[in-house]
């Protein structure tokens, strides 16, 4: 028998949204949260029907006064305008002036940051897994930046933002600071993201682009690729000294074995993709919409190598 969709009842009684969510949570007990985020902690929630979601809820702002409905109206305006395979879905959600709620979609293995600090589920994340998921990513940026009008910067591309389905199909998350860029705006913010995946230039120039997004994509790809941050490594490569001395095998997680054949290729290319992508010019970087092709194509010709010979 198939599972009610309670979400068609949701769309005309909210109250019945709210109550349900509340049961389902315990009233938002801590033994429900499975993520916390800068404005909001992640609570799953299985309905009577078996049904199972996501529920952020948002935190009060500094001051306790005021809920954060900035991020929350950034998020429904962002969500329901995009549909892709590879962002979480919004199913509905709740406003109230002491609590404002998201219903998603479910993302069961949790974040990329949670399956890679865990060595069982590492392993299990393999290698083709591992470029399905950067080409994932790749593939949602790619949409909101050339696809969507106008286009849609995320600002917080991490991985604490990236989720997985039980089958490890990679999903971009959390859209409490994503920006429309208006041709019309010198689309100037204040800095936001996460430390270690925002672009350099955002320092000095205070000016979020298309090219702030590709820098963070290509940080969390590094990160697919070696099984942790890349840190240094990515200043590392940024001289011509660093990239001939370096080996691929020298650089991938060490918890899983050796890939071989068209898994290794893709690889390679995911890696100097990746690479080109936290160029410290933003100009010199690439597209998502290239990044995308040539990860596809598996043909990155265009992108210098930057590994040694014998790679």
């Amino acid at each position: 028998m198939r599972k009610t969709d309670l979400f068609s009842v949701w769309n005309i009684d909210g109250r019945i949204l709210f109550d349900d969510i509340v049961e389902a949570t315990g009233n938002f007990d801590d033994l429900f949260c499975v993520g916390m985020g800068g404005n909001g902690s992640v609570y799953e929630a299985e309905f009577q029907s078996g049904q199972v979601v996501a529920v952020k809820k948002f935190h009060p702002m500094e001051d306790e006064s005021r809920l954060d409905d900035a991020g929350f109206m950034n998020e429904i305006r962002t969500l329901t305008r995009v549909r892709h395979r590879n962002i979480v879905k919004l199913y509905g959600f709740c406003s109230h002036p002491r609590c404002m709620l998201l219903v998603c979609e479910y993302m069961v293995r949790g974040s990329l940051a949670d399956v890679l600090v865990n060595d069982e589920r590492a392993m299990e994340f393999d290698w083709v897994k591992r470029v399905d998921a950067i080409r994932g990513v790749a593939s949602a940026l790619s949409y909101m930046h050339h696809d969507c009008r106008p286009p849609i910067v995320h600002r917080d591309v991490s991985c604490g933002n990236v989720l997985f389905d039980a089958n490890f199909k990679a999903c971009v998350s959390d859209f409490g600071t994503a920006r429309l860029l208006n041709p019309d705006s010198s689309n100037e913010t204040r800095i936001t993201g996460t430390f270690g995946y925002i672009a350099p230039e955002l320092a000095y120039t205070m000016r979020v682009t298309e090219k702030c997004d590709v820098y963070s994509f290509g940080v969390v790809a590094l990160e697919v690729i070696m099984g942790r941050h890349p840190g240094e490594y990515i200043s590392t490569t940024s001289h011509s000294s660093g990239r001939r001395s370096m080996k691929l095998k020298d650089v991938l997680d060490q918890r899983l074995s050796y890939p071989t054949d068209e898994v290794a290729k893709g690889i390679v290319v995911a890696m100097r993709v990746a690479l080109a992508c936290v160029r410290d010019n933003p100009k010199s970087r690439p597209t998502m919409q290239q990044v995308t092709i040539d990860l596809s194509t598996q043909n990155s010709s265009s992108i210098p190598d930057p590994f040694s010979d014998d790679t």
